[in-house]
């Protein structure tokens, strides 16, 4: 019997005011699903999202991406290179090239003078003037390459100076400034004096007196005596009185003649 009344309550309410707050009821709950799932599409980035946040996530994208770009010659893989690129090689190019041109003219400074070719004969006879030991003729010529007949040896042979004509005791002067190097007889030359004139240039006097006027170490001038014309060169005894004089350039011996003045 309770029951009965009690389904009789329920279906009255139903017909009256329970039958509108089941309906906000359901509407609510439609309410609240279709605002979860907006919400749900918003995040998610669908149909709901702003337009702006989609366009800045697709720049960004796109920026993250490699580009490969073709070059110049098709090729891709490369990257081109940007102004600020540009920049830097065009910097350090720079420096280069100034320096380039400041070296330019030094190295036109430089630029060595055209070398001229000279034997060592040449740039002594250039450089001093000689003068005659003796007065006198040339009575033997200087020969290193023709053999030449030796009275008093009785062959032939090279003749390494010249032999000028001079009577006894003449005077025998130095044919120019130096040293005296060396005074010595010679076991075929006789009584010897040599003087070094520097720059490996030596005048040696020969056949002289057994008296010499210099030693060892004096200084003497272009005229000055050194000794006499003598008889003293035992490798020359045959032939008529005169003075022997050689002149050696660096240990060589060389024609006196082109050298006297």
């Amino acid at each position: 019997m309770k029951q009965k009344r009690t389904q009789h309550r329920l279906g009255d309410f139903m017909e009256g005011k329970g039958f509108y707050i089941v309906l906000f009821l359901c509407v609510a709950a439609i309410g609240i699903s279709g605002y979860y799932l907006f919400n749900g599409l918003t995040e998610a980035g669908g149909f709901g999202s702003d337009p702006a946040a989609v366009v800045s996530g697709q720049a960004e994208l796109e920026k993250k991406e490699p580009t490969d770009q073709p070059n110049q010659t098709g090729q891709t893989g490369q990257k081109t290179p940007t102004g600020q690129d540009k920049d830097k090689d065009q910097e350090q190019k720079q420096p280069v090239e100034d320096a380039a041109k400041t070296q330019e003219p030094a190295k036109q400074e430089e630029k060595p003078a055209p070398k001229q070719e000279t034997t060592p004969n040449e740039g002594a006879a250039a450089s001093t003037a000689y003068v005659w030991p003796v007065q006198g003729d040339v009575a033997r010529d200087f020969s290193l390459e023709v053999f030449a007949y030796d009275e008093t040896m009785g062959d032939w042979r090279t003749h390494n100076g010249l032999d000028i004509a001079a009577e006894l005791g003449a005077p025998v002067a130095a044919c120019g400034a130096g040293t005296v190097s060396d005074v010595t007889r010679d076991p075929m030359l006789g009584m010897t004096v040599t003087v070094d004139h520097g720059r490996g240039m030596e005048s040696r006097y020969a056949n002289l007196a057994e008296s010499v006027n210099v030693q060892v170490g004096d200084t003497v001038a272009a005229g000055t005596v050194l000794g006499t014309v003598g008889t003293t060169a035992i490798s020359e005894s045959a032939s008529p009185s005169h003075l022997h004089f050689e002149m050696i350039e660096y240990d060589v011996s060389i024609d006196p003649l082109n050298y006297l003045h």
